[in-house]
């Protein structure tokens, strides 16, 4: 049951940067880099936040040493296609680790490098910070993207029986099924 719910809570975190970021394609590069209310000052740099801390952790849960060299740069990505796509990329490795944890469980302890120290972290409670943060900024830019030009999109329904046809448009779009999610187990 673990194994099954963080497989979901990680395609759940990437099927909702999709749906938020493909919104964002359809702001003009002023609204994106606009200023705003929050806590970054623009979606450009709060959705850059959510990426570089994702390279953070995820490094360190695949056993890397990136350490804090992943915000060197807070904004690594100028536009949203580049953002969507580096996000897509960081969000697969995340599944990633899930589906490589599921098989051995998830109390493994997870090195974290903070430069002056090395702090150790059981696996699954980083993951459900993670998913927080993501929750957060995700948030945090659904708000200010209610000010743009573009409509916020549904992100807190990803398996609800009444977005199906919207959840089976994104899942092809991720090449996913319900099949991919659950590993085989029974339907609610």
């Amino acid at each position: 049951m673990i194994s099954e719910l963080f497989r979901a809570m990680a395609y759940n975190n990437a099927w909702a940067n999709h749906r938020l970021l493909k919104a964002c394609e359809g702001l003009t590069q002023a609204e994106f880099e606009a200023r705003r209310t929050g806590f970054f000052p623009s979606l450009r740099a709060t959705l850059n936040h959510i990426l570089v801390i994702d390279r953070f952790y995820v490094d360190a849960m695949e056993g890397g040493r990136l350490g804090p060299d992943a915000w060197v740069d807070p904004e690594p990505c100028a536009d949203v296609a580049t953002l969507k796509a580096a996000q897509s990329e960081i969000d697969r490795r995340l599944i990633a680790v899930v589906e490589q944890a599921g098989e051995g469980g998830f109390s493994g302890i997870v090195a974290v490098d903070r430069h002056v120290r090395i702090q150790r972290e059981r696996l699954d409670r980083l993951l459900l910070h993670l998913f927080q943060h993501q929750i957060h900024h995700r948030g945090q830019a659904h708000a200010m993207l209610s000010g743009t030009s573009v409509a916020p999109p549904q992100l807190d329904e990803f398996y609800s029986a009444g977005e199906a046809p919207l959840r089976e448009r994104d899942f092809e779009e991720l090449g996913w099924t319900e099949e991919t999610i659950w590993a085989g187990a029974p339907a609610g």
